[in-house]
C-alpha cells in the first residue's frame, strides 16, 4: 500500500526538522502511542496500541531515521509486533519546502502487514494506514506550526495548537 500527500505548516522548515527528530514530538503524533524512547541517531523505540477492524493489538517496534539532509529531508522506517495479531511494517519519505514563513512537508508512505492482520484484506488495511499517515501527519502539523486567526483545537479542551514551536521559540 503506497499513498502520498502534503501539509502546510505556520513554521520554518528548521523548526519542522527540528521536530521530526524529537521524541516526545513523535509520541505526541503517533495515533495510539504509549511510550517512546530513543534518539535520532540510534533509533526510537515505540510501544502503540491500534484497534484494526476488530483486531486490536499492541505492537512494540522500533523506528529508525536515516537519509537526513537537514533541513530538507529524510526517511522514516518503522516495524513492529504485535503478537498473535501479526505484524505491521512501513516507511515514509519526508521533505521539507521552505514556503515564506509556512514549511510544505511532502510525504511518501508505504507500508505492510503479516499475520491476522493481513487477513482482514486489503481494503481494510488500506484505510487504516491512510488514516494512521494522514492523522500522524495532521497531529505534527498542529503541534509544530502556530495557530492561525487564533485557531484552537477543540478536541482538546481549547488547547491551542503549535505547542512545539513555543516550547523552543
Amino acid at each position: 500500500m503506497k499513498l502520498s500527500d502534503t501539509k502546510t505548516i505556520n513554521s520554518d522548515r528548521e523548526t519542522v526538522f527540528a521536530a521530526l527528530l524529537d521524541p516526545e514530538v513523535l509520541k505526541a503524533c503517533v495515533p495510539g502511542c504509549q511510550e517512546m524512547s530513543g534518539s535520532p541517531d540510534e533509533g526510537f523505540e515505540a510501544t502503540v496500541v491500534q484497534k484494526v477492524g476488530p483486531v486490536k493489538a499492541t505492537f512494540k517496534g522500533a523506528v529508525m531515521l536515516s537519509d537526513m539532509q537537514p533541513p530538507e529531508s529524510l526517511t522514516i522506517t518503522g516495524e513492529g509486533k504485535g503478537g498473535a495479531a501479526g505484524f505491521a511494517k512501513g516507511g515514509a519519505g519526508v521533505r521539507l519546502e521552505a514556503q515564506g514563513d509556512q514549511t510544505i512537508l511532502h510525504y511518501e508512505v508505504e507500508a505492510k502487514v503479516g499475520g491476522k492482520l493481513a487477513q482482514l484484506g486489503s481494503r481494510i488495511i488500506d484505510g487504516f494506514a491512510k488514516k494512521m499517515a494522514d492523522q500522524f501527519f495532521t497531529n505534527f502539523q498542529d503541534a509544530v506550526g502556530d495557530p492561525v486567526d487564533g485557531d484552537v483545537d477543540s478536541e482538546d479542551s481549547g488547547k491551542r495548537k503549535g505547542w512545539f514551536r513555543k516550547i523552543i521559540g
